[in-house]
């Protein structure tokens, strides 16, 4: 045998090639019909179904017996593509009204995959049958199978708007669809609204079809991008999974539309487990056949917690709209209104196509009646010439010529039995030509008058609604907010306390009570032998915290997003909420509300350098940190602090000096600076603090427990850079300078302890007395304690949030 070779361009080989697959695709797989809303291997499993006589009210049959039959008769491709979209047909969550009955394992929305299709049974809904009825009243056309040897419907009557109740989606060549499922009884009402008013809007369409409505439930996000998708045929939505809180549990009842539930309850566990998520504690599935239940125990503040899981988890999605179907065997993106006109006009044709056939059926029973009567009205002159007819033939042409029938009436009144002599028979005979002749002027009354044919859709419409309708399962949100995690935190005074092994917490300020001078204290934090209170500060539950290491960077984190915890926990490791180098330590915490370009950020180092930098350039949200100052080889950064660029500035040493000079000797420099001179030191001493000189009076403090007040008017001012003067006497009883504050007399102050206790006293129960002074008892110290830190307490004159403000 000869080989045929034909020549041909590559190029346009592929280019014709390539496009009858293109064609192939998105005509024979990947689409809906905008009629029936149905893809072909969906189309030829119903219709298989039917063929078998699967209806809701007989016995279930094994899918096998299904798909095998659908893949011998109409669709020859893979067993298991068949069965897997026979089972989403039965799947209620996947369709908002499924068209299949199911009977066995047919998955579930964590994504466990359905029973082999030899375990599993089915049979049609009785929805399912709507999408069939009228099929063999020669409604739709049928086509050859692949083989030739039996036909398949090219669409099905469809007597429920399946598109848009049940969706669909699928990925073609160069386009896609993705329509959302729809409450029925909204796609009725629209539907009758169009067909009494043609000329409606999508806008007045929209006060009966208020959105999709997914088979899960869910709360979708504002109401303008379901309109801009209806309007276009394209658009986003934002769907929310249902979730309500009951203490500080949140308890997830509804999950947004295609989110596999398993995977979502492991989504939420990893970010848990990776620190993304922060304040769960416990995450459990208690869902059952009642419905979907999945308990997440939050540590405090659920609402955070609930934010968090909408902005990280797939607890809330976006759906991409594309409302894109075949008309006339083309792919066309539809709005919302040409959708329903589509379905009407399909509906219309059937509807003719029916009542035509009823009519041809209707008009050929008449004339066999007709041929009936005459045979009745004549029956004895008709029985004569049977008799004497030598055979059917005969006969037939006899009654045919004598009394003037056709054909057909002939053979009826061959075939005619004894019984209908009767009188009661000769009745029925009448009554059904009668009522036939009724039938048949209506009919034609229908075929001829638009505004019947409506009347009957409108009809059939209805019928659907009042047997179908559901409540919807989506609820719809006029407007989305984008909340942010500061818009859910309560606003309030918080305590922020930093252990020197880098433990961190937050707690209510109302939680410590105020003590008289010379107090033994309350525990503040319970610390390991080893470890113990290094910074204390007041400060707002929004405020920036800036963390300040010994290496010169700066770190920024939320006051929220701390651990809140009791007087006595430890806190939470630093290290896990800021990613620290092991060989960096905090040296200073600042809290900022607003990075404002007209204050400035003032550093002091151990060794005497000042700096200042606009505080605007500290604004970050890089989670490595940033450079802070430059600092040399041996020095740390002791205090820093937040100024107008107009204020008086107190450094204090260890030995009791201190050095009181304007910030304006200090020019503004780069972030990355070194700085320059601030203090002379002794060759023993380091700077312990640095204060912003906004009260009248300066508060020392020293390590045994001792400290005094000094009026601020009392320290000379200096250039910066020289040694200072004496303000507190730093002998064997005091020991070395911790701190100094500079303060008002209404303000308080918190005393911790290298032990971990805490006394909160009135600046007006300390003496004011002069420099070089040695001070009086402020705390009455254990012999193995030493005290660490001060903590300021400003008050303010409206008294509000609890009376107090943090000093920053």
């Amino acid at each position: 045998m000869e080989e045929k070779i034909t020549k041909a361009i590559i190029d346009e080989e592929l280019k014709k090639s390539y496009l009858d697959y293109s064609m192939s695709v998105i005509a024979g797989r990947a689409l809906p019909d905008v009629r029936d809303g149905l893809k072909p291997v969906h189309r030829r499993i119903l219709f298989t179904m039917h063929l078998s006589g699967l209806q809701h009210n007989k016995p279930f049959k094994k899918c096998a017996r299904i798909v095998g039959s659908c893949l011998g008769r109409f669709h020859p491709h893979g067993d298991q593509a068949v069965y897997d979209a026979l089972v989403r047909l039965a799947q209620d969550f996947s369709m908002r009204y499924p068209l299949i009955e199911g009977q066995g394992n047919f998955g579930s929305i964590d994504g466990d995959p359905q029973a082999a299709m030899r375990y599993t049974e089915a049979r049609l809904h009785k929805l399912g049958e709507e999408m069939l009825a009228d099929i063999d009243k020669e409604t739709v056309d049928f086509v050859p199978n692949f083989d030739a040897s039996t036909k398949e419907p090219i669409v099905l009557p469809a007597k429920i708007p399946n598109l848009l109740i049940n969706g669909t989606t699928g990925i073609a060549v160069g386009m896609a669809t993705n329509i959302p499922p729809h409450n029925i009884a909204e796609v009725c009402d629209a539907l009758i609204t169009l067909i009494e008013n043609p000329n409606a809007s999508i806008e007045e369409l929209m006060q009966f079809i208020k959105g999709p409505d997914f088979p899960t439930g869910g709360i979708i996000c504002g109401i303008e991008n379901v309109k801009q998708a209806y309007k276009t045929g394209k658009g986003k939505i934002i769907v929310r999974g249902k979730a309500e809180i009951e203490g500080r549990n949140i308890i997830i009842t509804e999950i947004p539309y295609m989110v596999n539930k398993a995977l979502l309850v492991e989504e939420i566990a990893n970010l848990v487990e990776q620190g993304i998520l922060q304040g769960v504690n416990d995450i459990r599935d208690e869902s059952s056949r009642k419905g979907i239940r999945i308990v997440i125990e939050t540590s405090s503040q659920p609402e955070v917690v609930l934010n968090r899981l909408y902005k990280h988890t797939q607890l809330q999605t976006t759906f991409g709209i594309i409302m894109l179907a075949l008309i006339n065997n083309q792919p066309k993106l539809f709005n919302l209104k040409d959708l329903l006109n589509s379905f009407l006009i399909h509906r219309k044709e059937i509807v003719i196509r029916k009542t035509k056939y009823l009519l041809n059926k209707a008009e050929e029973r008449v004339h066999i009646l007709e041929g009936l009567k005459t045979a009745l009205a004549n029956i004895n002159d008709v029985i004569s010439l049977i008799k004497k007819s030598e055979s059917i033939e005969e006969a037939r042409k006899g009654l045919a010529t004598n009394f003037k029938l056709s054909e057909r009436q002939a053979n009826a009144i061959l075939e005619m039995r004894l019984q209908k002599l009767t009188s009661l028979e000769q009745e029925k005979l009448a009554s059904e030509h009668a009522e036939l002749l009724e039938k048949i002027k209506d009919y034609k009354e229908t075929l001829s008058s638009e505004q019947k044919l409506w009347q009957l859709i409108k009809q059939e419409i209805l019928e659907i609604k009042n047997c179908y309708t559901d409540k919807r399962r989506t609820t719809i949100l006029e407007t989305i907010e984008d909340i942010s995690e500061e818009d859910l935190i309560k606003e309030e005074q918080v305590v922020v306390t930093l252990t020197n092994k880098n433990y961190i917490k937050r707690t209510p300020l109302k939680l410590y009570k105020k003590q008289r001078r010379g107090g033994k204290g309350i525990t503040v934090v319970s610390t390991k032998e080893d470890d113990f209170v290094k910074y204390i500060a007041v400060v707002n539950s929004l405020d920036n915290l800036l963390f300040f290491t010994n290496k010169g960077k700066v770190y920024t984190l939320k006051t929220y997003k701390l651990p809140e915890a009791s007087r006595y926990a430890r806190g939470k490791a630093l290290q896990n909420l800021l990613p620290l180098n092991p060989e960096e330590n905090v040296s200073a915490v600042i809290a900022v509300r607003n990075f404002s370009h007209e204050k400035y950020l003032l550093m002091a180092t151990k060794h005497g350098m000042i700096k200042k930098t606009p505080l605007k350039e500290y604004e970050t949200n890089r989670r490595t940190g940033i450079i802070g100052i430059d600092l040399k080889q041996d020095d740390e950064l002791v205090s820093v602090r937040i100024t107008d660029g107009k204020k008086t500035i107190l450094l204090e040493s260890s030995d009791g000096k201190a050095v009181v000079f304007h910030e304006s000797q200090v020019r503004p420099t780069s972030r990355a600076s070194m700085g320059v001179k601030g203090m002379g030191l002794a060759s023993n001493a380091s700077v312990v603090s640095m204060e912003v000189c906004d009260g009248p009076l300066v508060f020392s403090v020293t390590e045994n427990g001792y400290g005094k007040c000094t009026k601020l008017e009392f320290y000379r001012k200096v250039s910066r850079g020289s040694m200072g003067v004496i303000d507190i006497k730093t002998n064997e009883r005091n020991g070395n300078v911790i701190d100094a504050k500079v303060v008002n007399p209404e303000d308080e102050v918190i005393l911790v302890t290298k032990n971990g206790s805490l006394v909160r006293v009135s600046i007006k129960d300390v003496p004011i007395i002069g420099r070089n002074t040695s001070g009086v008892r402020l705390v009455k110290l254990a012999s193995n304690d030493k005290l660490v830190d001060i903590c300021r307490i400003k008050k303010k004159k409206d008294f509000t949030l609890e009376g107090y403000e943090s000093v920053v």
